[in-house]
């Protein structure tokens, strides 16, 4: 559900918070996004800006009819037929691979393709999946409703971390796996398992904090823990040691409780934790806002894509109800859940047939974001039902 941002960025290469950084960036101010008239400074130096879709190729990924043995099903499923969409993205061994989800036509049951580029725009993919429901102790979460929406991160080593959101038909969670070459996957279970508390937390879209390294995007830690951008209503945090047990951040002890939530996406159970970035009424986020791809950690802070939902009595009335779109804000690399930018517009919206019709209409979602060649490309979901992308080609780098 996004528009996408632009520079060659040059990210930190310290394993913590840049060598330099300072605290005393301006206060959060208006940012204008893509709906301005060029000209104006759509991103106040810290943002990745501008991306263009590229229309004589999208959708770049769309559903197909191949069939695959699925343990639980009993038997063939077309695996991809219903939908192809919400792509996570790495480089490796000079191809951009995505991580996508799929779903198919029977239970509509979600499953992760596998598919590689050598231009990053004409994709081949793997036949069957390569993460899915299995007879395994993650069974009872994910099965029937699936794997969904991945994001990717490296380690030093180049162990790659995905976290995805199991669903068992009721609940969704929040779920960790690695492997070593996007093939072969060891699942680690709940995200937040390890604490009772937050097991059953309606808890999805796991955005680490991570620098660039040449082409790749490696997990960094800040403050002697990684840390991770969550939740679909309203965005959270989590700190890890391991990148695979993770503890949402929760409000310091004696603070008053925040407001329960409601509506789509609400986190029953919630009160004790940091809200990062909520919904603002007026604006194209009035309801919802949930973490893109990797949070980038640039010498300016930590970039994060995100994207909102427009949606209520309170909602930007310049767009369409229920609209998708992704914006961007920077938090503080010191204090990782204390905002100091945030765009107050939208910079990619639906707005092709595709993007506006589907299984969920008017969508754009982020999720996929590779420094590639010269270029950023910014891979995202289209209505819940196919996979476009977007380029940077030029603009200053992020230092």
């Amino acid at each position: 559900m996004k528009r996408i941002f632009l520079p060659l960025l040059i990210a930190c290469a310290l394993v913590s918070i840049p060598a330099g950084y300072s605290s005393s960036i301006r206060s959060p101010q208006t940012v204008a996004g893509s709906g301005v008239k060029p000209g104006r400074d759509d991103g106040s130096g810290w943002a990745l800006l501008p991306f263009s879709k590229l229309d004589e190729v999208n959708p770049i990924l769309q559903p197909a009819a191949t069939l695959w043995d699925c343990p639980l099903a009993g038997g063939p499923v077309a695996w991809e037929s219903l939908a192809t969409y919400n792509p996570a993205a790495v480089v490796r061994d000079g191809r951009v691979w995505l991580l996508y989800r799929a779903q198919d036509t029977g239970n509509r049951t979600s499953r992760l393709g596998l598919a590689s580029s050598t231009d990053g725009i004409h994709f081949t993919r793997l036949p069957r999946p390569v993460f899915y429901p299995d007879r395994d102790a993650m069974r009872p979460y994910e099965w029937p409703g699936g794997c969904e929406d991945p994001r990717l991160i490296e380690d030093e080593r180049g162990t790659y971390y995905l976290t995805y959101t199991t669903y068992d038909g009721k609940v969704a969670r929040l779920a960790v796996a690695s492997s070593p070459d996007l093939m072969r996957w060891t699942k680690y279970g709940l995200a937040f398992g390890a604490d009772g508390r937050y097991r059953d937390l309606w808890s999805k879209s796991g955005a680490v904090v991570g620098r660039r390294k040449g082409q790749r995007i490696v997990a960094t830690k800040l403050n002697g823990k990684y840390w991770m951008y969550w939740g679909d209503k309203n965005i959270h945090a989590a700190t890890s040691d391991d990148l695979i047990h993770w503890s949402p951040v929760e409000l310091p002890a004696g603070a008053p409780p925040a407001k329960s939530e409601a509506g789509a996406g609400a986190t029953p159970g919630s009160e004790r934790l940091v809200r990062v970035l909520e919904p603002r009424p007026g604006k194209f986020d009035s309801d919802l806002a949930e973490p893109g791809p990797y949070a980038l950690l640039t010498a300016k802070g930590i970039l994060l894509v995100y994207n909102g939902r427009n949606y209520g009595a309170k909602r930007d009335p310049s767009l369409p109800e229920a609209a998708y779109t992704v914006a961007q804000a920077l938090l503080d690399p010191r204090e990782p859940t204390r905002v100091l930018e945030r765009m107050d517009h939208w910079f990619l919206k639906p707005d092709r047939e595709f993007e506006r019709r589907g299984q969920v209409s008017e969508v754009v979602f982020a999720e996929g974001l590779v420094p590639f060649g010269k270029k950023w490309f910014l891979y995202y979901g289209t209505a819940d039902s196919r996979i476009g992308v977007a380029v940077c080609e030029t603009g200053k780098a992020i230092r």
